[in-house]
C-alpha cells in the first residue's frame, strides 16, 4: 500500500463505447442545435459575431409572446365565466327558487260541482266535533 493516496489526482476514466443508436438522442441534440442557431447548411458557412445571442433572443421573445397570449385569454376566459354566472345568478336563479317551492306546496284540486246533501265527498274537509259527553 505504498502507493495509496486517498487523494487522487484524475478521475476514473472508463472506455465507454455505446452499443446502440438513439434517434431520439440524435433529434434532441439537432433541436437543440437548431435553437442554438445552428443549422446543417450554416455549417459551411463561417460563423458571424453575435448569431448566437441573437437566434436566442428571437427564440427567447417569441416564447415569451406565446405565453402573454396564453395568460390574456386566461383572464378573458375567467371574465366570462364570472359573467356567465352572475348572468345565471340574476336572471335564472329566481326562477328556479320560485318553480321549486311551488313544487314544494301540495298540489291544490279543484272542488267538484256541487253534490247532492247525504252524498259522500272524499275531496270535502274533516270537520272535527268537539266531545261534550261525559261519564257519570
Amino acid at each position: 500500500m505504498l502507493g495509496f493516496t486517498p487523494f487522487k489526482k484524475h478521475a476514473n476514466k472508463f472506455n465507454y463505447i455505446p452499443r446502440y443508436y438513439d434517434p431520439e438522442k440524435e433529434a434532441r441534440e439537432q433541436r437543440r442545435a437548431e435553437l442554438r442557431g445552428e443549422r446543417a447548411e450554416d455549417a459551411q458557412h463561417e460563423y458571424r459575431p453575435g448569431q448566437y445571442i441573437r437566434t436566442q433572443r428571437e427564440a427567447r421573445a417569441a416564447r415569451r409572446a406565446g405565453t402573454e397570449e396564453q395568460g390574456r385569454m386566461r383572464v378573458f376566459k375567467i371574465a366570462g365565466a364570472a359573467v356567465l354566472m352572475m348572468l345565471f345568478i340574476y336572471l335564472l336563479y329566481p326562477r328556479l327558487a320560485n318553480w321549486v317551492l311551488q313544487m314544494r306546496q301540495p298540489v291544490q284540486r279543484p272542488a267538484p260541482a256541487a253534490q247532492a246533501e247525504g252524498e259522500f265527498n272524499p275531496y270535502a274537509p274533516i270537520v272535527v266535533v268537539p266531545n261534550d259527553y261525559q261519564e257519570e
